[in-house]
């Protein structure tokens, strides 16, 4: 017999972004410049730049580096932007997914 979950609602308050964690958390707790965690993941500057501004996703390939970089696995980076994603998408999409129905297979 399957199991079945209830599905909680989204929560109110928007997911934190993952450069956000990155600029108050990680960053100033390991005293390094922004050039110097640029250089040790392996990316541009302007690339580290646009996360720790919110303005770029965390792909799939910067979260396997920060990752290895901050020793907790590309699992929570990544788990991060989806939940971010998913929180904006949901909202942005709110009134056209209010139409759709919602079928159960038999």
């Amino acid at each position: 017999m399957p199991r079945s979950f209830k599905v909680s609602r989204p929560p109110k308050m928007r997911p934190p972004h993952p450069g956000a964690i990155l600029r108050l958390d990680i960053i100033p707790a390991l005293s390094i410049s922004i050039t110097q965690a640029a250089r040790e993941l392996g990316v541009s500057r302007q690339l580290l730049h646009g996360i720790l501004a919110e303005k770029h996703p965390v792909s799939a390939d910067t979260a396997v580096r920060l990752g290895k970089w901050c020793g907790n696995g590309a699992d929570i980076w990544i788990a991060l932007q989806r939940d971010r994603d998913l929180w904006e998408a949901e909202r942005r999409l709110s009134r056209a997914i209010a139409d759709i129905p919602t079928r159960a297979a038999a």
